[in-house]
C-alpha cells in the first residue's frame, strides 16, 4: 500500500497585534513550520501588484510571481481573529477574489519565492540606475546586503519579518540621500522660478491694460446708469402710485 504524502490543502491563519497575517496551522505540518511563517493578504497583494507595475519596463516577469505564492481564498472566519483558509487554483494577477498569498518557501535558498526576491532586486536596480544619475552605478550586491542588514537587525530584536515587508523593502529601496521624487522637485523649482516672474509680467500688463481700464470704467458707468434708471423708475412708480390713488376717487364720484 502506497504510502500516503501531506499536502498544503488548507491553512488557518491568525491576525497579529502588528496588524498582518500569520499562518497558526497547516494541513501539512511536516513539510511547513508555522513558526514566523507569514502570508500576504487581499489589501497587501493590491497594493504589491501596483508596486510592480513599474518594473514592466525593466524586464519584470509576471510568471515569476505567480509561481512564488501559493494562493488561498477565504472559507471559514473561525472568530477570534482566526480565518480558516482554503487553497486555489486562481491567478495572483487576473483573479478578482480576495486571496491571500503563502510565499513558498519549501527551498529558501533555491525555491520559487526565493527567486522572486532576486528578480525583483534586479528589476529595482535597473531602474534606479535608468532614472537617477548615481555618481557610481548601483549594483546587486550592494542592494542585498543595505536590506539584509536591516532585515538582520529585526532577527537580533527576535522579531520574524513578514513577507510583505521583505517584498516593499525591496519595491520601495532607495540609496541614503536620494528620495523617489528627487527629479521631479528639481524640475518644479525651475518652473516655480520662472512662474512667479511671468506672473508678476502678466499683472503689470493686465493694470497697465488701457482696454480693461475701459472696461472696468465702462462697469462703473454702467452700474452709475442702473443707479440713476433705477432711481427713475422708483420715481415713475411713486407718481403712478399717486395717479391711481386719484384714478379711483375720480370714478367714484363719477358714480355718484
Amino acid at each position: 500500500m502506497a504510502k500516503p504524502t501531506s499536502t498544503l490543502d488548507w491553512c488557518v491563519v491568525r491576525l497579529g497585534e502588528d496588524h498582518n497575517w500569520w499562518v497558526h496551522e497547516t494541513s501539512d505540518p511536516v513539510r511547513w513550520d508555522v513558526d514566523g511563517l507569514s502570508i500576504i493578504d487581499p489589501r497587501q497583494r493590491d497594493h504589491l501588484i501596483e508596486l510592480v507595475d513599474p518594473l514592466r519596463d525593466y524586464g519584470f516577469e509576471q510568471d515569476t510571481m505567480e509561481r512564488a505564492f501559493i494562493p488561498f481564498r477565504i472559507e471559514k472566519d473561525l472568530g477570534g481573529g482566526k480565518v480558516r483558509l482554503k487553497r486555489t487554483k486562481e491567478s495572483v494577477f487576473e483573479s478578482e477574489e480576495k486571496l491571500f498569498l503563502l510565499p513558498d518557501i519549501l527551498d529558501e535558498e533555491n525555491g520559487p519565492y526565493a527567486d522572486l526576491l532576486d528578480h525583483l532586486t534586479r528589476c529595482r536596480v535597473k531602474m534606479l540606475n535608468d532614472l537617477f544619475e548615481f555618481e557610481s552605478k548601483l549594483t546587486l550586491d550592494e542592494v542585498e546586503d543595505e536590506i539584509r542588514e536591516d532585515q538582520n537587525s529585526s532577527f537580533i530584536e527576535g522579531r520574524a519579518v513578514h513577507a510583505f515587508e521583505e517584498i516593499t523593502a525591496i519595491l520601495d529601496f532607495m540609496p541614503a540621500g536620494y528620495e523617489t521624487d528627487d527629479e521631479k522637485p528639481a524640475k518644479s523649482e525651475e518652473e516655480d522660478d520662472d512662474l512667479p516672474e511671468l506672473d508678476e509680467e502678466e499683472e503689470e500688463k493686465l493694470k497697465n491694460d488701457e482696454s480693461l481700464k475701459w472696461d472696468e470704467d465702462e462697469d462703473e458707468e454702467e452700474g452709475d446708469d442702473e443707479g440713476k434708471d433705477k432711481e427713475k423708475d422708483e420715481e415713475e412708480e411713486g407718481d403712478s402710485d399717486g395717479d391711481e390713488d386719484e384714478k379711483p376717487r375720480a370714478r367714484s364720484r363719477g358714480k355718484r
